[in-house]
C-alpha cells in the first residue's frame, strides 16, 4: 500500500472570499479528513484493480462521486 501523505501535498484552505482559513484547529481538521479521504481512495482503487476492474473505469467511478457531492448549507433559491 502507498503512503499515507497526499502527492498533491495539503492546500491552503479558503474561505468564500478568498482569504486563507486561519483557525489551526479547522486546518488540522480538514487536512486531516483529506489524509482520511486519500486513503480510503486508494484502498478502494487498489482493491479493484486486485479484483480485476478496470483501472480507468475506477477513476471514473471515484472522480463522479466527487463531483456528485452536495452541499447542504447552500442557500435554497425560493421559487
Amino acid at each position: 500500500m502507498s503512503s499515507s501523505k497526499s502527492k498533491l501535498g495539503l492546500p491552503v484552505w479558503r474561505q468564500p472570499d478568498g482569504e486563507p482559513v486561519s483557525c489551526m484547529e479547522k486546518i488540522k481538521v480538514l487536512n486531516e479528513n483529506l489524509e482520511e479521504i486519500g486513503e480510503l481512495a486508494q484502498d478502494a482503487l487498489e482493491d479493484a484493480i486486485l479484483m480485476g476492474c478496470d483501472e480507468a473505469q475506477v477513476r471514473e467511478v471515484l472522480q463522479r462521486l466527487m463531483d456528485e457531492l452536495t452541499n447542504p448549507y447552500a442557500k435554497r433559491e425560493s421559487s
